[in-house]
């Protein structure tokens, strides 16, 4: 094996990785509406009618000319002749002349001739045919308008878009029963290593039970992918080899162990063997994950994670999660790994925190709330510091704060962007 490890920044491997893998979904399907939530739109979706459909009334009055209303106060009430009534859910034929009004419920229909409703509460019958009101309405006044939500051929949701819960009310409004989304994208995950166990075994003496299969599956899960879980592949070139090669029909594999250099270490040379062109970076400015390994064999993206269950977590939420966010169709995210990470909520640090210059570095942060500030509640960051051999970090953690590669760290009192891992 040829040892090397050079450390390259995120920018560095994300635009590499852009030029030499293929990170576009692979294959679209129509799924009924019902199931689009957290799947990508892989066309455009344009309202095939308006909505609503009609004018509708949006409280228990009367349909009126607004001009009919002009001046009407308690000291000056009005009067108006009701022509008839308007129910909910019931077509109208019915047309509005000068003077007169149409009683109506909320939702109904209002009829041709009329531009305002008078609320209920501010009319008051005088006899069967005759409402007494004191108060005018403006033109529009208690309406929805026809089209005023969406109007027929309008654009409702972009390709790429990602469906939130209030697109999917928005397709039933529209009658959208089926949409086209992209395939989940097909990610494999494998561990390596001869000291890791399975979750149920019983460790002996030297070995450790596998988290990273686990904890990385969870992440591409929640990410909507499919993930095969291939599991624990012992430190032999032949079988790791073809754990790989098996798996070389999915979107991307992550290898998680067999990035670091030492004995062992045959990753490298493996994936060199596998296909064109084979390993492109081995080590970047991230900490902790410094030995990441990125390989691209015939435009199939492979990763190779460090094994310890910090660095494998970080190095995935920070550079796999916006390759996984591409593969799934999702735009304009391959431009900026940064803008794909999580979300972000402005603090303040409780400590001092010092760190090396030349590698970006990922700090787990608890987040408590404190007193209040001039616009309300504040934030405060609180550090949680261990070696990246540690789960127990992430677990009591809320999110990370990023240093840039060209600080030497964050003093007390500063603010900063926690990035949480749940919004």
């Amino acid at each position: 094996m040829t040892e090397f490890l050079k450390l390259n920044s995120p920018e560095e491997f994300w635009k590499t990785l852009q030029e030499k893998a293929v990170i576009t979904p692979r294959k679209k399907e129509r799924i009924p509406f019902t199931e689009g939530l957290n799947r990508v739109l892989a066309q455009e979706v344009r309202a095939p009618l308006s909505l609503p459909p009609f004018d509708r009334s949006t409280v228990d009055g009367f349909a009126v000319r607004s001009r009919d209303t002009a001046g009407a106060s308690e000291s000056l009430p009005l009067y108006l002749t009701v022509k008839g009534e308007v129910l909910m859910g019931e077509s109208t034929g019915l047309k509005l002349g000068p003077g007169e009004a149409v009683r109506i419920s909320t939702g109904g229909m209002v009829p041709a001739g009329a531009d305002a409703v008078l609320m209920v509460e501010n009319t008051e019958y005088l006899d069967e045919r005759t409402i007494e009101f004191t108060s005018s309405v403006a033109a529009g006044e208690n309406v929805v308008r026809k089209g005023e939500d969406i109007s027929e051929g309008e654009l409702l949701l972009e390709k790429g878009h990602l469906i939130r819960p209030q697109d999917i009310g928005a397709l039933a409004g529209l009658g959208i029963t089926e949409i086209e989304v992209f395939a989940r994208p097909e990610v494999a995950v494998i561990s390596t290593g001869d000291e890791l166990v399975p979750p149920a075994a019983q460790p002996g003496p030297g070995e450790i039970r596998d988290i990273n299969t686990y904890a990385i599956g969870a992440v591409l899960e929640d990410l909507g992918c499919r993930v095969r879980l291939v599991g624990i592949v012992e430190d032999s070139f032949n079988r790791l080899r073809k754990a790989i090669k098996d798996n070389l029909d999915c979107d991307l594999i992550l290898i998680s162990g067999g990035s670091s250099v030492g004995v062992k270490d045959m990753t490298v040379d493996l994936l060199n063997s596998l296909g064109e062109p084979g390993v492109l970076l081995h080590g970047v400015s991230v900490k902790p994950g410094k030995p990441t390994i990125l390989a691209v064999i015939n435009r199939l993206p492979v990763i190779g994670l460090p094994g310890h269950p910090a660095s494998a977590w970080t190095i995935t939420s920070v550079l796999v999660k916006p390759l996984v966010l591409s593969l799934r169709g999702e735009k304009a995210l391959t431009k900026d790994y940064k803008t794909a990470v999580f979300p972000g909520v402005e603090a303040i640090l409780n400590r001092n925190l010092v760190s090396d210059k030349g590698r970006e570095e990922y700090v787990p942060v608890r987040v408590r709330v404190e007193g209040e500030s001039a616009g309300g509640f504040r934030y405060i960051a609180e550090p949680v510091t261990g070696k990246s051999s540690l789960i127990t970090t992430l677990v009591q953690a809320d999110g990370f704060i990023r240093i840039d590669t060209y600080q030497e760290g964050v003093s007390k009192g500063e603010k900063v962007i926690v990035h949480l891992f749940r919004n």
